[in-house]
């Protein structure tokens, strides 16, 4: 009798029914602490919910932020090659020399928070099979990429923000986002990097073309992943599920990180209970997926940029927020009256 076909996918499937869950007494401790602080109860909103959030996430009553990263993934797209961005694939790698000389945004955002930085080159000089006429990566070479994005983050982190660049990869986004949740093409795509209409109506006819050319295997989300996704999405989830296994909280950044989350929600909804959204995106089908995977996001600053930049603005705001549940002085210590009965 022949052993059962095994997949290279198997694995990450596996990986995914033993993910652990939140910490329901580290989110009990951090709710009596903060009732003890000075300050009306809820009056700091959503700051203590994330406190709430970390706990829950890290596994620690106090939940701490020393030590956030920001991690970009870079990638290379062959449907680029059909006029899908107003930048061509060669700003891939003039913005990786960008990103190591510090002068990109992102650079700036990490500096001006104190966050920790790290980019990682996803072989931009060799693009991804053209989605419209082929898959993007085999599956051996998803599932590598996949674990790339889960070693990324063995250098030790408690906050981890995913970003990602890539010419073309909103176009790769609205494909995976098409093939997940149906409609029109046009629904899911945006203007990305500027595009301008005749520009956006390639766009248009890309997705269109590549979701009709893999439709016979678009059921499973992991083959969604990788016909339509590209090298840096699959390094995002990889690092998003790595994340979750070693009890380290996810801020996801804009259009295309989210895609990378989707896909895993596809297969499990709590596959993403760890990570906050960051920023809601300029892309306009933005905000249909963060409320299709029931996310808030943090911040709302009609950014579009992409490179974790969202995410990072949207970390210096859970790292106060962990600061002042750390350091805020409860009533008994500041000598200051409690609530009348």
């Amino acid at each position: 009798m022949s052993a059962p076909e095994t997949s290279p996918f198997d694995d990450i499937r596996r990986l995914i029914t033993t993910m652990p869950g939140p910490d329901e007494a580290a989110v009990a401790a951090v709710r009596e602490r903060e009732a003890q602080l000075t300050k009306p109860a809820g009056s700091l909103g959503r700051l203590e919910w994330l406190n709430e959030w970390l706990a829950a996430w890290q596994g620690k009553p106090r939940p701490t932020v020393d030590r956030p990263l920001v991690c970009v993934f870079a990638g290379s797209h062959g449907v680029a090659g059909r006029g899908v961005s107003a930048y061509p694939s060669s700003v891939n790698r003039q913005m990786l020399e960008n990103f190591s000389a510090g002068g990109a945004a992102i650079n700036q955002i990490c500096a001006g928070l104190g966050l920790g930085f790290k980019v990682f080159d996803l072989a931009v000089d060799m693009p991804t099979g053209d989605i419209v006429v082929e898959p993007a990566m085999d599956e051996k070479a998803c599932v590598a990429t996949m674990a790339f994005g889960m070693e990324a983050i063995a250098g030790g982190t408690d906050l981890l923000a995913v970003g990602e660049l890539g010419i073309g990869n909103t176009t790769t986004a609205a494909a995976i986002y098409t093939a997940l949740y149906g409609g029109e093409a046009a629904h899911w795509v945006g203007r990305g990097s500027g595009v301008d209409d005749e520009g956006l109506a390639r766009k248009v006819v890309a997705v269109e073309e590549a979701v009709a050319f893999h439709r016979d295997h678009l059921k499973d989300p992991l083959e969604i992943l990788r016909r339509l996704g590209g090298r840096e999405i699959a390094a995002m989830a990889g690092a998003i599920l790595a994340a979750r296994l070693q009890h380290i909280p996810v801020i996801l950044d804009g259009y295309v990180s989210t895609a990378a989350a989707a896909i895993l929600h596809a297969i499990h909804p709590a596959t993403i209970d760890h990570c906050v959204a960051g920023h809601l995106s300029a892309e306009g089908a933005h905000r249909d997926v963060l409320e299709r995977l029931g996310k808030i996001p943090l911040l709302a600053l009609g950014m579009r940029l992409g490179e974790g930049s969202g995410a990072a603005l949207a970390m210096g705001i859970v790292k106060t927020a962990a600061t002042i549940h750390r350091d805020m002085a409860t009533f008994s210590q500041a000598g200051v009256s409690e609530r009348l009965p």
